[in-house]
């Protein structure tokens, strides 16, 4: 048979595509799977406001260091 070879180049420019970013039309809902649980959603809410709340602050290191 015939091999298809691309370059990695090619490949970089395809997943800027607007056909890479969307799903397929016939793409079943699986929760969790093919679209976020609930409990995902709510986990990256929470995550979200606690990283809010500590830009908020101000007052904190940029890095925690163990000494």
């Amino acid at each position: 048979g015939t091999r298809i070879i691309y370059d990695r180049k090619f490949l970089m420019e395809c997943r800027n595509s607007p056909v890479a970013k969307t799903p397929p039309s016939d793409l079943p809902d699986i929760p969790g799977v093919t679209s976020p649980n609930v409990e995902e959603l709510k986990l990256v809410n929470h995550n979200v406001q606690n990283c809010e709340e500590k830009v908020s602050a101000g007052e904190e290191e940029q890095f925690d260091m163990d000494i």
